[in-house]
Formats: C-alpha cells, sequence, structure tokens
C-alpha cells in the first residue's frame, strides 16, 4: 500500500465492484500474473487509459509478496506487457507514475527501458513524510531498439 500511494484497504465488495467495472472498461487490459508450474496468481498488471487517438496508455504492475520478488517475475510481466502494447495493440507510448521511495521500482522500469520524464515534487504526504510522483515513459522506438 506505502508503494503506491493507497490509504485504505481493499474489501471484497470492492474488488468485486473494480473487477465487474474493468471487465466492461474497453480502455484497459488487465492481466493475472501467474507461476508456471501451478498457476498460482503472484501479482496482476493493467495496461490502461488506452488512448487510441494518441497511441498511448498508461501502465502498473504489483506483485502481491515480497517473497516473489527478486525472482524476474516482473522483469517478465512488464516485458510481455510491452510486447503487447508494442506489437499487438501497436501503440507508441507506454507511461506510467511512481513514487520516489520506490527506488526498486524506479529500478526496475528503467530495467525495462522506461526513461523518466518528469517530478511532481512531493506530490505525495503519506507517513509523515513526503515522496515525489515520478513520470517515466517507453516509446515504441525505445522499445524496437
Amino acid at each position: 500500500m506505502y508503494m503506491t500511494g493507497t490509504r485504505s484497504a481493499f474489501t471484497l465488495e470492492g474488488i468485486t465492484k473494480s473487477y465487474k467495472q474493468f471487465s466492461e472498461d474497453r480502455t484497459r487490459y488487465d492481466f493475472a500474473i501467474c507461476l508456471l508450474d501451478n498457476n498460482q496468481i503472484i501479482g496482476d498488471l493493467s495496461i490502461l487509459e488506452i488512448d487510441q487517438d494518441n497511441k498511448k496508455a498508461g501502465f502498473r504492475i504489483s506483485l502481491h509478496s515480497q517473497s516473489n520478488l527478486n525472482k524476474g517475475y516482473g522483469t517478465e510481466a512488464t516485458q510481455l506487457a510491452l510486447k503487447f502494447t508494442f506489437e499487438e495493440l501497436k501503440l507508441n507510448r507506454l507511461e506510467l507514475e511512481v513514487f520516489s521511495h520506490n527506488v526498486r521500482g524506479i529500478k526496475a522500469y528503467e530495467k525495462a527501458g522506461f526513461k523518466k520524464e518528469g517530478v511532481l515534487r512531493q506530490s505525495l504526504f503519506l507517513n509523515d513524510k513526503y515522496s515525489d510522483e515520478v513520470l517515466m515513459g517507453m516509446l515504441q522506438e525505445d522499445y524496437c531498439q
């Protein structure tokens, strides 16, 4: 919750309502990140706010447990999302926001090819601290290199 700036826990009713809304939203794709050997769901990612006129979309990813970090799952899922975005959807731009206290996330996005494009200074006040909101993006030409 801290990494995403979320202030309250999700209820089952809220999650169910959100999934229903997401499934009807034609401007997004939501994916479960699953282990191949047993199909256990370990995370999720979304390509959202798809803007066909401007050939761009937003991106978010989450691994649900710290025990799944540093195993390459997020990297593989991000690579598959990039492939889907640029090769299947034929978009030109994928963008995201990440808070400055999420150093691991920023490094992972940079490793995947996202570039820092801007900073909204002290955009989040949580746990008695301010964090910047880092804007990152990747273009289709960055993906092909």
